[in-house]
């Protein structure tokens, strides 16, 4: 599944719940989210209107290892 191109940062947040993952803090255009399932575990997301696909691979990729999936199911599971 190819990941979607018109994502906001503030969706991604939002999408991100389902794993647990809450705002800890906002700084200027960028939101840091912290989960505690699993450990202790923070990802910065920026909050602009498109994430680009680099951005988002990068971000899905540390969720995923986090959580103990393979990104393709974290994809599949959130989109």
């Amino acid at each position: 599944m190819k990941l979607p191109r018109d994502i906001s940062g503030e969706e991604l947040a939002k999408l991100l719940r389902k794993y647990g993952y809450e705002v800890t803090r906002r700084t200027g255009s960028h939101m840091r989210l912290t989960t505690m399932l699993g450990g202790e575990h923070h990802i910065t997301i920026p909050k602009h209107k498109a994430l680009k696909p680099g951005t988002l691979n990068s971000i899905l990729k540390d969720v995923a290892e986090h959580i103990g999936i393979s990104k393709k199911e974290l994809i599949e599971d959130l989109f």
